[in-house]
């Protein structure tokens, strides 16, 4: 009996469309979850509630921000939500675990409020971390035909 053998299309992604990919996805992203932990805080919710709230819109913003420019290219709507979350999910994944998980480790980050410089300060070096996390994240992806490679067949 032979066995089949898969073989995974690679190419060659250089780091810089692995940052241009990752800023993408990073601009949509810290959108929601800046949006999330100010909302969340401002509110007085209890830090689970703050990172739920965050990581739920940054998805939202994340897939909207890609919906926006393969929608414009002619895909009907449920076709740019499949080319989203195909494009996104990974990405955004990454970037959630790394900066909730930094915002809840950096001791009174969560409660600082927004008007804290250590609320502020937090979050940036959350987001910043994330995106140099995520940068070879997303271009393994792209080697592979994954992730924003997805996207950019659209264009």
């Amino acid at each position: 009996m032979e066995h089949a053998q898969h073989t995974e299309h690679r190419t060659s992604v250089s780091w810089a469309m692995a940052r241009q990919a990752t800023l993408h996805c990073l601009t949509g992203c810290a959108i929601g979850e800046v949006l999330g932990m100010v909302v969340g805080t401002a509110l007085g919710l209890p830090d689970a509630g703050t990172v739920v709230l965050s990581i739920a819109l940054a998805f939202v913003f994340g897939y909207a921000l890609t919906m926006r420019g393969v929608l414009r290219a002619g895909l009907p709507f449920r076709q740019a939500l499949g080319v989203a979350l195909a494009a996104d999910t990974v990405s955004i994944t990454v970037m959630e675990v790394i900066d909730n998980t930094v915002m809840l480790s950096v001791p009174g980050a969560m409660e600082a409020g927004i008007s804290s410089a250590l609320f502020w300060l937090s979050l940036a070096g959350s987001l910043a971390l994330a995106f140099v996390l995520t940068v070879p994240v997303n271009r393994s992806l792209m080697g592979r035909g994954k992730g924003h490679a997805v996207v950019h067949r659209h264009h």
